[in-house]
Formats: structure tokens, C-alpha cells, sequence
């Protein structure tokens, strides 16, 4: 009969759907390619898709005159194209190419980093300690970036930082490479907006280990709502600094040894020791930042350094807090798992001053470092918050869930969706800045508490 070809005595259709796998995949590679760009840990993948793409062009026409195809033969070499098919989807599907959450307030994002050297402080990390201790800023602001720009990268040092955060976490040095193809919503070098005179300040720090980009979606996030927000990278404490001139500094992991090798007296003067260091790094790019109202073009005049609020998650927060107790030019300051053991007694007894918001994973509730939390709450003056959300983890509160949907069975988050925690976050922290930096109404508790019922807060007005 035309068109059919003999298996073992019996007529069967000429071409099946299997035969169209290895086309499939083909067609599944150049979507990828569109969609999210090129791999190159993905070469392999993309030589044998090429191959079996071949062999399926050649199932699907019809054969030369005298040669038999046995059906069962061209269905198992068709069938081999669900090879390629799995791996083409399996690296997007475990490492995907995170999305950031568009920022929710009115003004569109620029940003742009500095460098910045502390003469008066001499450096006391790294293989070669004594020279000045020098940092690497980024800031992000309300802007009105020109219609054809283009957002930039989520780091601008992604061929250090990528694999350095890869290591640190387990994977490949290769496994992160992807993150260059992150859209960020901010733009850099974009002129600063004019819709208002003067912009409020606010100061994130860090965890260890974690770098200034590690939270761009909260960075990005308050200064769609009007704030200029400025996120340090703590050199030695940072996974990688990068400085204009080309060097990159690691972390000094003698600034956090392991408690186990060198005793908990050993390791608790280290930990304070880096509190102090990171906190005295926030108080120098306050003072750098007044600098840059006076001088930089690009600010001068802009920055209302009377409107200054911080923010720290992890060490970073219990940077915050020292500054907070040591320092009026906070406002308010708010902490995401703020680290505080390492904290000397007296800021845990003296308590805040300030307005400040304290927001603990559900995994942090269970430490010891949450009775001096609830401690630190309770001395403080008015407007404080204590709050906790059910279902997270420390590292919920940086991006880095946003790697994988692995990243549960990897023990980097809790079992809540990681765009839940990423909204809520976002909520408490503009509501809280608006509230202490902005004049706004107090924050609405029953509103939140609606909207997240997952949030356990309480407060005190101030």
C-alpha cells in the first residue's frame, strides 16, 4: 500500500508523532535560546539535540528507494529525543532564571554604585590587614530614565560574585552564570527624578556572606516609593567586593571562624568584633553620603540626611541596631532576623530610642538570639514592632530563594511561596519608612494582619 512501509508482515503509518520527538527538542532548544538566552554549561545539551534533530529530519522523510526501516527501530531512535527533551528542560527548571517583582510604588528606578575609602580606619581582615578600609556602595532612587534605557544587571560583577556564591552554596562554580539574564527594574546612571525636592535616606546592611545586591527587590522596591537607598558591600564580610581598579576581595573567614575549632570565648569576640566593624562602615557612608549631597552633581541638595532610616538583615541588622543606639542621625531602623547575641549587654538592656521594626523568621523564633531580641523590644521607646511569619526560614528574606524551587530541600527557605514572603516583606517595610520618614499614618495592624494572616506582630506607638 503507498505510503506505508513493512514491519514484521504488518502495514503501518508512515509517520507517527514519536518520530517528531527529536524536532521537538530542537524546537524546545530554540525557544530557550529566545526566552532565556544562551548557556554555555548547556553546550552538551545543545550538541545532542543538534544530533538527534538530524536523525529525526531523516525519519520523517521518506527512505531511499530499496532501503526498509523496521517501524520498531524508528520508534526506539525516535524515542531516544525524550533524552534530549528532559535535559533541555531539567537546568531551566531547577536553576531558572529568577524574576524580580516589579516595584510597586510610582516612580520608576536608577542606580548607580561608588567607591568609597575610610582614611581614619585601618583595615583589619584579610591576607594583608593595615592599609585604609575601603568599600564598595550602590545606590538606588526615584528616576527618569531616558525612554530607550535599558535596566541593567542584577550585579554588575556577576563573573566573581556568580561563582563565589555558587561555591559557597555547594553548586558548580558554573551553576549561576544564568543570573545574567535577570532583568532588574532599575537603570543605571538615570538622572534622579524631579517630582520632589528633597529624598528621604535609607541604609541597608548585609548578612555574612551576603553582598549589596543580595536584596534588590527590597532596595528596588523602596525607592519606587520615593526613597534613595543606598546598600553597602562589607569588605572581607561581603562573598566578593569588587573594585573599580579590578580587585576582588573574598571573604576572610577568620572574621567568623568556626566556633567548634577555636571555643565559644574566641568566637564570640570575633562576631562582636565584626558587628562593630559593620556598624562603623554605616556610620561612614553617612558621613560619605553628606559628601555627596554637597558635591556630586548627580545628588547635590537631593539627599534629606535629617530623613534617615536602616535597615539589615542577619549581622547586618545587628549592625543596624549598634548604630541605632549610638548614633541620632537614625530615624528608624528595622531588622530582618537581626543577629544581636553578639551585641554588648547594655544596647539590649538600654533598648531603642528610635522607631524600629523587628521581623523574625519562623526558623529564628526557636534560637536564643530571640529572647534578646523580645529583650531588645521591650526596652525600647516608642514605636516598636515584633513580628514573626509562619512558614520562613532566615534566608527567606534575601533573594536567594529565588534560585531554584529546590531551594526548600537545600534548606535555604521555609515552606512559604517565596513570592508571598517577597510581597509581605516589601509591605511592612514601606509601611514602616513611610510611617517614621515620611510622616504617614501609624501602620495599620489590622490591615496587615488581614492581608498576611501569617504574620504574628505586635507594637507600641510612638
Amino acid at each position: 500500500m503507498a505510503g506505508l512501509y513493512p514491519i514484521a508482515g504488518f502495514a503501518a503509518p508512515r509517520v507517527k508523532a514519536v518520530h517528531g520527538l527529536p524536532l521537538a527538542a530542537a524546537a524546545l532548544v530554540i525557544v530557550h535560546l529566545i526566552v532565556e538566552g544562551y548557556r554555555w554549561q548547556m553546550v552538551p545539551v545543545y550538541a545532542v539535540v543538534a544530533i538527534m534533530a538530524r536523525v529525526g529530519g531523516r525519519l520523517l522523510r521518506k527512505p531511499a528507494p530499496g532501503l526498509q526501516i523496521v517501524q520498531s527501530g524508528r520508534s526506539k531512535i525516535a524515542l531516544l529525543a525524550l533524552i534530549p527533551v528532559v535535559l533541555v528542560a531539567l537546568p531551566p527548571a531547577v536553576l531558572p532564571v529568577p524574576r524580580l517583582p516589579e516595584p510597586s510604588g510610582p516612580f520608576e528606578v536608577g542606580t548607580l554604585s561608588l567607591y568609597l575609602v575610610d582614611e581614619n580606619r585601618a583595615e583589619i581582615y584579610g591576607p594583608e590587614p593595615g592599609g585604609p578600609r575601603e568599600l564598595m556602595i550602590q545606590l538606588w532612587y526615584p528616576a527618569n530614565p531616558d525612554p530607550d534605557a535599558t535596566p541593567g544587571p542584577w550585579t554588575d560583577d556577576l563573573d566573581r560574585i556568580g561563582p563565589a556564591n555558587a561555591q559557597r552554596l555547594g553548586f558548580p562554580s558554573f551553576a549561576l552564570d544564568h543570573l545574567a539574564l535577570v532583568e532588574t527594574h532599575s537603570y543605571p546612571e538615570a538622572p534622579l527624578s524631579d517630582a520632589e525636592e528633597r529624598y528621604p535616606v535609607i541604609v541597608y546592611s548585609h548578612g555574612w556572606t551576603g553582598f549589596r545586591t543580595v536584596n534588590v527587590d527590597q532596595t528596588e522596591a523602596l525607592a519606587s516609593h520615593g526613597y534613595i537607598v543606598v546598600s553597602v558591600d562589607h569588605t572581607f564580610g561581603s562573598i566578593m567586593t569588587v573594585f573599580p581598579d579590578g580587585r576582588a576581595v573574598g571573604v576572610d573567614d577568620n572574621a567568623l571562624p568556626d566556633e567548634a575549632e577555636v571555643g565559644e570565648k574566641a568566637y564570640q569576640g570575633a562576631a562582636q568584633k565584626l558587628i562593630e566593624v559593620h556598624a562603623a562602615d554605616l556610620m561612614f557612608v553617612l558621613d560619605a553620603l553628606e559628601g555627596v549631597d554637597e558635591e556630586d552633581d548627580r545628588f547635590a541638595g537631593r539627599l534629606d540626611l535629617d530623613r534617615v532610616g536602616l535597615f539589615g538583615h542577619s549581622a547586618g541588622g545587628g549592625a543596624v541596631v549598634t548604630v541605632c543606639h549610638a548614633d541620632e542621625r537614625c530615624r528608624a531602623g528595622a531588622g530582618l532576623d537581626p543577629w544581636v547575641e553578639p551585641l554588648p549587654s547594655n544596647v539590649i538592656s538600654d533598648g531603642l530610642a528610635q522607631p524600629f521594626l523587628y521581623v523574625r523568621s519562623e526558623e529564628w523564633t526557636a534560637f536564643d538570639n530571640d529572647r534578646l531580641l523580645v529583650d531588645l523590644y521591650t526596652h525600647g521607646g516608642g514605636g516598636q514592632s515584633l513580628a514573626s511569619i509562619s512558614g520562613t526560614e532566615h534566608w527567606d528574606f534575601v533573594a536567594i530563594p529565588l534560585l531554584t524551587p529546590l531551594a526548600p530541600q537545600l534548606g535555604l527557605k521555609g515552606p512559604i511561596k517565596s513570592e508571598r514572603v517577597i510581597a509581605l516583606t516589601h509591605d511592612l517595610l514601606v509601611s514602616f519608612f513611610d510611617t517614621y520618614l515620611k510622616g504617614g499614618t501609624t501602620i495599620n495592624m489590622a490591615g496587615l494582619k488581614s492581608r498576611y494572616p501569617e504574620v504574628t506582630m505586635e507594637a507600641r506607638p510612638g
